[in-house]
């Protein structure tokens, strides 16, 4: 589990002049910092090069400093961020794993979020009110229970008899063609209040209680019900449930809490399908 901690920056004081608040996030954990804006710019260089050696020198960064910070978010990140690959054409190279990415695009989606926030607060005095800039941090510090937690961008909406049905891909927009999708149901209340439209990026979270796992899907799948095909990753059996982790592939996972009797039917790397209801989904947006 990390936390968010988000540092302000302004611009030298100027009596004659008001400041605008620009923001910086930084991810960390109790044994140090995760995340920042230049370990960031080294994933994806990375991402883009498939060689530490020449992101490094992209960022720019000495080769040492570049596999000192890789190191380090690798020790301290919960899952491995780069993949070490070997021989080829290509003589091998570093590729980031599908959690690098996502929490690459959370990094993004989040420090975008926070400045559009600081945006609509506009200019401010020097001398800002500084209670009210605890308030702000304090929401930006928003914390949510639900287990899965999705990246996503809008690319249709429907009328549904009074409801709207919202299309969501997940992933980048590489992944956009083949990758899952998301369908969540809303009122068309909601869906003005967050401004959803084609191409608007919003999360959408999903309880893991909320999925169900089934090993023979229907063929026809009632209308707002979410039928995403994945491969059984992880069984880890509870004292009355056991989690279930799915992989859906694109680097992307679906999480589920299972009943035992359901979870006896489950062996890793045996196909799976997790059902749920687009009612299920909240969708959330920043600012």
């Amino acid at each position: 589990m990390t936390d968010t901690k988000i540092h302000f920056s302004l611009p030298l004081p100027d009596p004659a002049a008001t400041s605008s608040l620009t923001g910086r996030l930084t991810l960390q954990t109790p044994l140090g910092a995760v995340l920042s804006e230049s370990r960031i710019r080294l994933l994806e260089a990375i991402d883009r090069c498939g060689s530490l050696n020449r992101a490094a020198r992209e960022v720019p960064l000495s080769y040492k400093a570049a596999w000192e910070a890789l190191d380090t978010m690798n020790r301290l990140a919960p899952e491995p961020l780069v993949e070490r690959l070997t021989g080829g054409r290509g003589g091998g190279g570093t590729r980031l794993t599908g959690y690098a990415r996502q929490l690459v695009r959370l990094h993004r989606a989040m420090e975008s979020s926070q400045q559009d926030i600081l945006d609509r607060i506009g200019p401010v005095p020097d001398d800002a009110d500084a209670p009210t800039l605890r308030a702000l941090i304090r929401r930006l510090g928003m914390r949510t229970s639900a287990r899965n937690q999705f990246a996503t961008r809008v690319t249709a909406l429907s009328d549904r008899g009074g409801l709207v049905d919202v299309r969501l891909q997940l992933g980048d927009a590489e992944a956009a063609a083949s990758g899952p999708t998301l369908l969540a149901t809303i009122t068309p209340e909601s869906a003005e209040l967050l401004g959803l439209a084609p191409g608007r990026e919003v999360w959408a979270l999903v309880k893991a209680p909320a999925v169900r796992l089934v090993v023979r899907p229907a063929r026809r799948p009632p209308p707002g019900r979410n039928q995403l095909a994945g491969r059984v990753a992880q069984l880890r059996p509870g004292a009355t449930r056991t989690a279930v982790t799915l992989d859906l592939g694109g680097g992307e996972s679906i999480h589920a809490a299972v009943d035992p009797d359901i979870a006896a039917g489950l062996q890793p790397g045996a196909d799976a399908w997790a059902v749920f209801d687009g009612d299920q989904v909240v969708l959330l947006t920043f600012g």
